[in-house]
């Protein structure tokens, strides 16, 4: 008996490339639906390749039709904060009618299970607050919008069936240690990566983008998660709903958020050189403290986060980019 199919979407991406991985580990064969706008072909490593868009639902169907996967792992979407403001339109049409194409053509072949990759995007700019599954969302922009609704499309459809895993998280960081998949964009705008480059030559300096907001050093706020810890959550969140356990939301973060700075610090301390930087303007719908707490995870899913710590996130990180990246 062969490995057990899993469509993943955006399976060529950074975090859909770690997912595959470890999905081949577990026992599954990863199936990559990706329309590889953003994704890499070089990533697709642990299964095989179905090109498409999730807006094009005969393509679709056809992957479900020739590999019958068990349940779908959704990662694929459009997810910059800044493009979000400037085009939001272009948000709602690829994130949002791309996943109600995804979820209809599932039920229709017989496929009831969902693991879906949201966001703490959907929380808004809630100053102060460690972010569980029962706080209020309000997103600030219209990524965390196309999210939120997503999140709201796979509730209304459990009347007909549908089960899903929904994980909230944000700041996704580090790289497979064994180097095999890692972080690269293009345009890269990722704060870790573009620290990187800085230190590496590969650019000028890297943009602190805002040094007045109300923290202790003005810059803003993240709570990381290593991309092989949050992997993991979502084999967890596969194995939950393939146990039958039903629809449930988790939050996957460390509870503890650092800013922009002390990121900057940690990466020098890690590789033993300087960080050349230049300071910008705020980018619109940017939030200026967003922490996650992951409490639910931990307890149901019995997830154990063993990476995230900010020193070995940007370890791994550092020796992927020193590896090589899939193209240039």
């Amino acid at each position: 008996m062969g490995d057990v199919p899993v469509l993943v979407t955006g399976g060529a991406g950074y975090i859909g490339s770690h997912a595959c991985k470890v999905l081949k580990a577990a026992g599954f064969l990863p199936i990559v639906f990706d329309n590889l706008s953003t994704g890499w072909r070089q990533a697709v490593k642990f299964g095989p390749l179905e090109q498409g868009d999730l807006t094009d639902r005969a393509r679709i169907d056809a992957a479900l039709t020739r590999w019958r996967p068990v349940a779908v792992m959704h990662f694929a979407a459009l997810s910059q904060v800044g493009d979000s403001m400037r085009d939001p339109g272009l948000y709602w049409r690829e994130n949002v009618l791309g996943a109600l194409n995804l979820i209809e053509s599932a039920l229709a072949h017989g496929i009831r299970r969902i693991v879906f990759s949201s966001t703490c995007a959907t929380y808004g700019d809630q100053d102060g607050v460690v972010l569980d599954e029962e706080t209020q969302q309000a997103p600030i922009n219209a990524y965390g919008g196309s999210k939120r609704a997503i999140e709201d499309m796979l509730r209304d459809f459990a009347p007909k069936g549908l089960e899903s895993v929904i994980f909230r998280y944000f700041n996704v960081a580090g790289a497979d240690p064994e180097a095999e998949v890692g972080e690269f964009h293009q345009p890269e705008t990722h704060l870790i990566p573009l620290m990187l480059d800085a230190i590496a030559g590969k650019r000028a300096a890297l943009t602190l983008h805002g040094t007045d907001y109300p923290t202790p050093d003005g810059t803003c706020i993240r709570d990381y998660v290593h991309v092989m810890d949050l992997v993991d959550a979502h084999v967890l969140g596969l194995k939950w709903l393939l146990d039958g356990k039903g629809s449930r939301v988790f939050c996957l973060g460390t509870g503890r958020g650092f800013s922009v700075r002390e990121v900057v610090e940690a990466s020098r301390a890690v590789t033993n050189r300087a960080v050349p930087m230049t300071e910008g303007p705020r980018r619109p719908g940017d939030a200026v403290r967003l922490v996650s707490g992951s409490e639910r995870a931990l307890r149901d899913l019995g997830w154990q986060p063993t990476r995230s710590r900010l020193d070995q996130m940007i370890g791994d990180a550092w020796r992927w980019h020193q590896v090589g990246h899939y193209a240039e």
